[in-house]
């Protein structure tokens, strides 16, 4: 009795237990599943949750009672079976299935956990897992998708809290193969550079928050975020020319998101639908201004170790058409673009952005390669080729590589 309350006495075998099982978890190669191992293990041992979880819209049954005469909203019911643990093979698990550990006053009875030493790592993973009790539901609130848009529960955080949004990132050694020497537009006088004011190499760095707004809006957990990217190309290798900002782009935005659910082919799950509205500019005088107003439509999807966001976008003009300074943008631009990001082992992960626009068979192509160096820091590798690399530069088609770090952990799109 301590403090007038009794407090439970735990075993060394029970923490023992819990030490094993803590350090199996931690060899999951799936960052979603050993997130969801070791939050499984703590629920086991009485560790209280503060989050709030979410049901998603059920896309196919609120469809269902549409058409039926019926519209509503149907959630996800919570006994539901769901499947994939390693992406590449799917093991099917039920919300309902025993966790096969046992905690009682003396530690923990295993009855069912099994000898896994003739197994192979992912057959071993998949024992772990299910032996601890872990279910798809538990590992899609760990996915990329999920924690960046509180899919299946709402963060601490709460809102109106700066969270990341797309990589914050700086690259040192930034090499542009064909700078734009000469950036025009059809409603722009065309300014003309030396390649001894715009040289190759350059650095790059990029900044980029969101916060959510207002959460579980409509009664049915949709979420309002307000984001902000900010992208600067600086020369800081052209000590001739007092080391200038040769671009700056300013992305503020506003965009809703709903957790939704729905198969997809080859194993695939819809997990959010969503839109928004951007502005993009360059903040430049005439001849070097460049903007554009975008109203967006979003979704997010995830396969295995894939999460995929493709938009689609509309132009939203202004009422003075002659202001435009870049009336053409969309032919570069596109109506579009398709976000990926494939988790490796390691905590290494490939992603980027494609664009293209089939009409003027032009577009872009980002790809980046994100490795740890430390808890908190990675390493970056950023390749571009295509129309778009900032704003300014829109109608001008290069290739550019870039070598830095990412100064958060999250790996986003």
């Amino acid at each position: 009795m301590v403090g007038g309350q009794y407090q439970k006495v735990i075993s060394k075998e029970f923490v023992a237990k819990q030490a094993k099982l803590f350090s199996e978890c931690s060899q999951v190669q799936n960052s979603a599943a050993r997130l969801a191992c070791f939050d499984k293990v703590a629920e086991q041992g009485e560790t209280p949750s503060y989050t709030m979880t979410k049901q998603p819209v059920d896309l196919a049954k609120t469809f269902q009672s549409t058409l039926s005469g019926n519209p509503q909203v149907v959630f996800l019911e919570e006994n539901s079976t769901v499947s994939t643990l390693s992406g590449s093979e799917t093991t099917e698990l039920s919300n309902t299935k025993s966790t096969g550990i046992e905690f009682t006053d003396n530690g923990i009875n295993d009855t069912e956990y099994l000898d896994t030493d003739s197994l192979t790592q992912q057959q071993k993973e998949e024992q772990l897992l299910a032996d601890v009790g872990v279910t798809q539901t538990d590992i899609e609130r760990y996915t990329p998708l999920s924690q960046s848009y509180d899919l299946d529960q709402n963060s601490e955080r709460g809102t109106w809290t700066v969270r990341p949004y797309r990589p914050t990132y700086i690259l040192p050694l930034y090499y542009t193969f064909d700078p734009n020497l000469t950036p025009s537009s059809p409603a722009q006088d065309t300014e003309t550079f030396t390649s001894n004011e715009l040289r190759e190499t350059e650095l790059k760095f990029q900044v980029s928050l969101k916060t959510k707004v207002a959460e579980d809006l409509f009664d049915t957990n949709a979420d309002l975020w307000f984001g902000y990217t900010q992208e600067s190309h600086w020369q800081v290798y052209n000590e001739d020319n007092s080391r200038p900002f040769r671009a700056t782009d300013y992305q503020p935005e506003i965009f809703l998101t709903q957790p939704v659910t729905a198969d997809l082919p080859f194993g695939g799950r819809l997990r959010m639908l969503g839109g928004g509205l951007m502005h993009h500019s360059n903040g430049q005088d005439d001849p070097l201004s460049r903007s554009w107003n975008r109203a967006y439509l979003l979704a997010g999807a995830e396969w295995g170790n894939l999460s995929v966001i493709p938009r689609l976008w509309t132009r939203v003009k202004n009422e003075d058409d002659s202001s435009e300074d870049n009336p053409d943008i969309e032919d570069y631009m596109g109506y579009g673009d398709i976000k990926f990001l494939y988790d490796l082992p390691n905590e290494q992960s490939l992603s980027g952005t494609l664009r293209y626009n089939p009409g003027t068979n032009k577009g872009a192509a980002q790809i980046d390669y994100i490795y740890p160096l430390s808890e908190s820091v990675n390493g970056y590798v950023q390749l571009f080729q295509g129309y778009g690399q900032s704003i300014v530069d829109y109608n001008h088609e290069n290739t550019s590589i870039g070598f830095g770090i990412v100064l958060n952990d999250w790996k986003g799109f």
